[in-house]
């Protein structure tokens, strides 16, 4: 298929494709004339390309799983450790931002128990 139909199908844009291929995220489509052709792996890579970086991921974390990627099979084993590696990191930012909530609660309550007994409100 051609790089317009390789888009449509995944949900991307020709720009973002040929970004890819320049970031070596995505193995060079093989060409008829001057034309570029893509088959259902290159439209599987996008999609999965796509759905990676709407749930966080950066390109250059995408980059190290599909570094030596050329062409062959999914890197399936890498994908899985870099969605582990991705969800520790939300956990923890989570756990961080838990306990930067509870630290804002209680400043808010010690400045309301300050407000309420300031002897100068009464002035």
């Amino acid at each position: 298929m051609y790089i317009g139909q390789a888009a449509q199908r995944s949900g991307t844009t020709i720009k973002s494709i040929r970004h890819y291929e320049s970031i070596g995220l995505l193995p060079v489509a093989r060409r008829l004339g001057k034309y570029r052709l893509y088959d259902q792996q290159s439209v599987d890579l996008l999609i999965f390309i796509k759905c990676a970086q709407q749930l966080g991921f950066r390109l250059k974390e995408l980059q190290a799983i599909f570094a030596g990627h050329q062409g062959q099979a999914m890197p399936w084993a890498l994908a899985q450790q870099a969605i582990e590696a991705k969800k520790r990191e939300i956990s923890e930012r989570m756990a961080t931002l838990a306990h930067q909530h509870a630290q804002l609660v209680e400043f808010e309550g010690s400045l309301l128990q300050a407000r309420i007994n300031c002897p100068l409100e009464s002035l």
